[in-house]
């Protein structure tokens, strides 16, 4: 018995103990995710399910499937379900009407769990949250997929509170957020993870960033299943890929499924069965490629996207290609230079339209993507995917005034780091994509030239943010 530690287990998956199991995140026990596409890398073992099943709370960080699988949640009706304080308040309100007991986290303060156990919750602008959690005076900072967006200096304050520090974050050569962009001729183009930029060097230069003693990966163990999307099973990150180019003097990397017996001082690794995958049709999870949108689905697709006033002015049309026939929404008629094509099977469009998750198609990398016109090196950012999957899908703001109040609770709860967020967004993140794709143009990147570029950016951006 786990008296007074951690697990980690899973894709997300962190269950802490005190005197048993208290708390578990993100808890996806089966199941798929992204419309099928997604399937967990690891089994769970009966071990960890069990202690899972104890845990009288449970931490949802955010909506995205793999965070907050709905078939694993059925199974954790009696818990008590602690979600971020979001603007728009998306995810308290679907998990209350579906019968569950949901309590918000009050931003920035600590809530006791038990009488060891302490959580503290740091929701975010992109609608990602931190979870830092307090065992007994030592701290697990559980990022999962969040990026700094602003609370990077409040973080790293707590941490330097702490002797004992554990940094669990995504980490990989990034296959969820490369999309499957095909060219005007049909040709797929190259994802950026195709780099395969060692993963143990941005670890590396992360908990350097954040100044924390152990480093645990995590938030990144999943597999490709979906036959239309098994061709990014070359991107996905092995488990022994996070440790490669991983050099640090202060922090040392932990196995990616572990028990800490805090008690005890001992650090186990947790050894489960890895799944084997078989491509499944995509027919299994209700995609037939053939099939043809309804006269009322084209209406309820053009109102999803048309009620997003940024879109308006950011492009001129969506086309979208299913079952071999296009559907154009325009939205400046005008104009016909800059836009997207979209083809995707009707099932898992209209099922994304109808519970909006859009960003759902885009990680799924079934969907193919073309763009028409200048987007720049961000593509997708920051004109389509934060507007249409963070903002409006997740936050409810549309419209120009609502994506003022969006942006202003944000501003008003860390008026210092929405002001850095902005910073970095507009003018560190920009420089750091436009160099890294130059310098991947003449240097290989596991090289030496590479890796100083690099950690050069990240010391500007400690010293600024």
């Amino acid at each position: 018995m786990l008296e007074l530690g951690f697990e980690t287990i899973g894709n997300a998956t962190l269950i802490c103990h005190d005197g048993g199991p208290v708390l578990v995140t993100d808890p996806w026990l089966d199941g798929g995710a992204y419309f099928g596409s997604w399937t967990l890398s690891h089994e769970i073992p009966e071990e960890q399910r069990e202690h899972i099943r104890r845990c009288p709370y449970v931490w949802l960080s955010h909506g995205h499937p793999d965070h907050l699988s709905s078939e694993s949640l059925e199974k954790l009706r009696d818990k008590t379900l602690l979600v971020p304080n979001h603007f728009g308040g998306r995810i308290q309100e679907d998990l209350r009407a579906q019968g569950f007991q949901v309590r918000v986290l009050v931003d920035r303060e600590w809530t006791s769990l038990s009488p060891r156990i302490r959580v503290m919750c740091i929701p975010d602008v992109n609608q990602d949250a931190v979870l830092l959690v307090d065992i007994d005076g030592r701290l697990v900072v559980n990022l999962n997929d969040a990026g700094d967006r602003g609370w990077g200096r409040f973080v790293r304050d707590v941490i330097r509170g702490y002797g004992e520090t554990y940094l669990l974050a995504l980490s990989g050569y990034g296959d969820a957020d490369m999309i499957n962009y095909f060219t005007e001729q049909g040709e797929r183009i190259p994802p950026y993870a195709a780099a395969k930029t060692p993963v143990g060097q941005t670890i590396a230069r992360q908990v350097d960033f954040y100044g924390v003693r152990y480093f645990v990966p995590f938030s990144s163990m999943h597999k490709y299943q979906r036959a239309d999307s098994v061709w990014a099973s070359e991107y996905t990150t092995r488990l022994e890929d996070y440790a490669r180019g991983f050099e640090s003097t202060t922090c040392t990397m932990l196995p990616p499924f572990l028990r800490r017996d805090f008690l005890r001082d001992t650090a186990e690794s947790i050894h489960p069965k890895e799944r084997l995958i078989q491509p499944v049709d995509p027919k299994e999870f209700g995609d037939d490629w053939s099939e043809r949108l309804e006269p009322e689905e084209v209406k309820a697709l053009e109102t999803y996207f048309q009620r997003i006033e940024h879109l308006g002015e950011a492009l001129d049309f969506l086309r979208f290609r299913v079952g071999g026939q296009e559907h154009v929404l325009t939205f400046r008629p005008s104009r016909f230079q800059k836009g997207i094509t979209f083809e995707v099977p009707r099932h898992s469009l209209m099922t994304a339209v109808r519970y909006e998750v859009f960003d759902d198609l885009l990680i799924g990398n079934f969907m193919k993507t073309t763009l028409h016109g200048d987007f720049g090196q961000g593509r997708l950012y920051p004109d389509f995917s934060p507007y249409v999957a963070k903002y409006s899908d997740n936050g409810r703001a549309r419209t120009r005034n609502e994506l003022k109040a969006y942006f202003g609770e944000y501003r008003r709860r860390d008026p210092v780091g929405f002001l850095r967020a902005k910073v970095e967004a507009h003018c560190l993140r920009p420089l750091q994509t436009q160099s890294a794709e130059l310098l991947r143009t003449v240097l290989r990147p596991d090289s030496a030239t590479f890796r100083l570029a690099k950690e050069s950016y990240w010391k500007v951006r400690r010293a600024l943010l």
